[in-house]
């Protein structure tokens, strides 16, 4: 009996010895399953702070690019509220009305600047450029058509300048000078006018004067570039080619001829020639059998034009 004692003790104890060993397993795969986790979670967390931090460089980077922001209010018929706001102190902000020479705000070194702008009668359009500290540049372009007692318009027409005025009430006369020349005078006794006038060569500033039956008066300036066009002529020889001769004091840039309403060909000129060859130049070209439909076009440097056609038969 003490031997089956003996033995039944010795199982007991083996037992407990065996369930200790299977026992101790689960306690070391909790520690690497949550050493995992620990580490899963600082990797997010480097994620989302590197993630932030590009967001925060991104959008740093955008606030150092931003331009001036323009605004406008128009406070009554003929006059505007020009503000202009930035997070960068503005270093210039001019505005002009068509072709007029630019007028300047003061800026001095602010942030924001206000001004007021009279609008005049007529189509005219507002160009207001602006400039910060760091460069960046803003442009503002916006046509504003005010009717009034007189409205002045100048537009060109071909090689001239064609002026035209209209007003409510009757108009007596209208001037009109180049730079500060001398004017010339034209009575109207009527509501409207049309005068077309010739531009001198270069670059000069017309001043219009309109003034109706009531002594209301409107003025307008405008700078004008006088530019001629080129003078082109086509003709044909007896080798059965056609001619191209075009010349101009600026200089030919290109010339574009077109046979037929089909092939098109196309000059470069100052890619070829020196600016003094091209103040005259002429050019053969073959003419096709039977009719030759032509539509020759040559440009000078200010991109003034003159086109001939013609019907040529062979």
């Amino acid at each position: 009996m003490n031997q089956i004692l003996s033995i039944d003790n010795n199982s007991k104890k083996g037992k407990v010895k065996k369930e200790k060993t299977r026992n101790s397993r689960p306690i070391e795969i909790g520690n690497i399953v949550k050493f995992f986790a620990i580490s899963i979670l600082i990797f997010g967390i480097f994620m989302i702070a590197s993630g932030s931090y590009a967001m925060y460089k991104g959008t740093t980077k955008e606030i150092t690019n931003t331009k001036p922001e323009i605004r406008f209010e128009q406070t009554t018929e003929t006059e505007l509220s020009l503000k202009i706001k930035h997070d960068k102190e503005l270093v210039t902000v001019t505005y002009q009305w068509n072709e007029e020479e630019a007028t300047q705000v003061p800026t001095n070194g602010k942030k924001e600047v206000e001004t007021k702008i009279q609008i005049p009668t007529g189509s005219n359009t507002l160009k207001v450029h602006a400039v910060d500290i760091k460069g960046e540049e803003a442009e503002y372009v916006k046509q504003y058509d005010i009717e009034g007692d007189i409205n002045i318009n100048i537009e060109p027409e071909g090689n001239n300048l064609k002026i035209t005025a209209n007003g409510i009430n009757q108009l007596q006369y209208m001037t009109y000078r180049w730079d500060e020349e001398d004017e010339t005078r034209i009575d109207i006794e009527n509501n409207s006018i049309e005068e077309t006038i010739e531009i001198p060569k270069g670059l000069h500033t017309l001043t219009v004067i309109v003034v109706d039956v009531n002594n209301q008066t409107e003025t307008k300036e405008q700078e004008v570039n006088g530019v001629t066009k080129p003078k082109l002529e086509v003709t044909t020889d007896g080798s059965d080619n056609f001619i191209i001769k075009a010349s101009d004091e600026q200089g030919i840039k290109k010339i574009e001829f077109i046979i037929n309403e089909e092939e098109r060909y196309v000059l470069n000129l100052e890619k070829e020639l020196s600016l003094e060859e091209r103040k005259e130049f002429e050019y053969a070209y073959p003419l096709h059998e039977g009719e030759n439909k032509l539509e020759v076009t040559v440009y000078n440097e200010s991109d003034v034009t003159e086109t001939f056609r013609a019907l040529v038969r062979k």
